[in-house]
């Protein structure tokens, strides 16, 4: 199943509990605007390199639209629309004044010196800042992507519409960003992860953790879970995974990944495959990498009663259905990583008010929203008898449905 086909699936199984008409569900899934760009740049050998990069705008019934930017080599237009969908329907169930857009570019990252970098980020703000900005459209961080690139966005666009530091969020602290923001998916993943152990009258203190993917978002997780007394024993990257069945120093560890760059080799770990990590005896699984990760071959191996989606689609449609039957909580993505968009709206508020907040009201009012949005999601899940994942989706389509409705066509 295709990413945009999976995301479609998970709306309709929504709008079939709603009862949404035909005409609404295309309305609704229907993107506002499409932007495909070439990028053409001078490589340092002095070679034309020409790379394609996309914009998907996909609903602005809430507000302007909001959405990552990632610079990956298996960027395309299905992958980033169904991208931009997941983003409306998140931003709303957080409840926050936006719509849903994402971009990117088809490269790779480690193939680009730090001034292609440059130019390849400029040249794309270049065909684009027309259809973005503070009130139109405000990209972040995304994967293969991060403040430095965020600061070269903004002075790009600095350059065609004058000072605008709520044009993009991510930015470096230096250049008006946010603090809190590098660690605020992974809080958020560890917020969410906190009450639905209180769902199932578990405490966080002392339950087993496995984090798929050290990562930015992985290793905060893995680092706050840490901070509350959860016993984090196996994590993995792309190079590998480690693992400690009485539990791994995070702190240590994050420092370790510093100077390697990897966590293979950590003083007092052992080595084991990204597959042992995913089927860990653990209470909580954290896949946070990529997508799809969890399918219908390795689901009936899973042994933990609690995955927190910290990544973008991690758990396939078929692997859902094994979980659901196994009774296994899943909490969907666009709940349980809704930190991160969280606090770059915070950092959009801060740049229009030209009014900074101290790291403690960052995180206060993030817990605020993530516990609002959890809460909502689990009434709805009640109520209507639904998965968590589905009544995420019952919420988030039936407030942009609600604006929608309200602001007329």
């Amino acid at each position: 199943m295709t990413s945009i086909e999976t995301a479609e699936r998970y709306f309709h199984l929504a709008a079939d509990v709603m009862d949404l008409s035909s005409n609404m569900r295309r309305l609704m899934l229907t993107p506002l605007r499409q932007v495909k760009v070439q990028i053409a740049m001078h490589r340092d050998n002095g070679e034309i390199g020409t790379y394609i990069g996309y914009r998907i705008q996909h609903d602005k019934a809430r507000g302007p639209m909001k959405g990552g930017l990632r610079y990956h080599p298996e960027v395309n237009g299905e992958e980033v629309l169904s991208l931009a969908q997941l983003m409306t329907w998140k931003t709303a169930v957080v409840n926050l004044p936006y719509g849903g857009a994402k971009g990117g570019i088809s490269v790779d990252p480690s193939t680009l010196s730090e001034g292609e970098m440059e130019r390849i980020t400029r040249k794309f703000v270049d065909e684009i800042h027309d259809v973005i900005g503070p009130d139109k459209d405000i990209p972040a961080p995304d994967m293969g992507t991060g403040a430095q690139h965020m600061a070269w966005i903004a002075n790009q666009y600095e350059k065609y519409h004058g000072f605008s530091p709520a044009c993009v969020t991510g930015k470096p602290v230096e250049l008006h960003g946010a603090d809190g923001r590098v660690e605020a998916t992974g809080r958020g993943v560890a917020i969410v992860t906190e009450a639905a152990l209180r769902e199932l009258r578990r405490e966080v203190k002392g339950v087993t953790v496995a984090v798929q993917g050290f990562g930015n978002v992985g290793s905060y997780a893995a680092l706050i879970l840490h901070e509350m007394g959860a016993r984090v024993v196996a994590v993995s990257d792309a190079f590998g995974g480690i693992q400690n069945p009485e539990g791994l120093d995070i702190p240590a560890l994050m420092e370790y990944m510093k100077e390697t760059r990897k966590v293979e080799g950590f003083p007092g770990s052992d080595a084991c495959k990204n597959e042992d990590i995913l089927a860990a005896e653990v209470d909580v699984l954290i896949p946070a990498a990529i997508g799809g990760v969890l399918t219908g071959e390795n689901a009936p191996h899973v042994r933990a009663q609690l995955i927190i989606e910290a990544a973008n689609s991690p758990v396939t449609p078929e692997a859902d259905e094994i979980f659901e039957q196994k009774g296994i909580l899943v909490i969907p993505d666009i709940l349980a990583n809704a930190g991160g968009v969280t606090v770059s709206y915070f950092e959009w508020v801060q740049n229009q008010q030209y009014f900074r907040w101290d790291i403690d009201k960052v995180r206060v009012e993030l817990a605020k929203r993530m516990a609002e949005g959890f809460g909502k999601v689990f009434q709805i899940a009640a109520e209507k008898k639904v998965s968590p994942r589905v009544a995420a989706y019952v919420l988030g389509i039936g407030r942009v449905g609600r604006a929608i409705a309200l602001g007329g066509i």
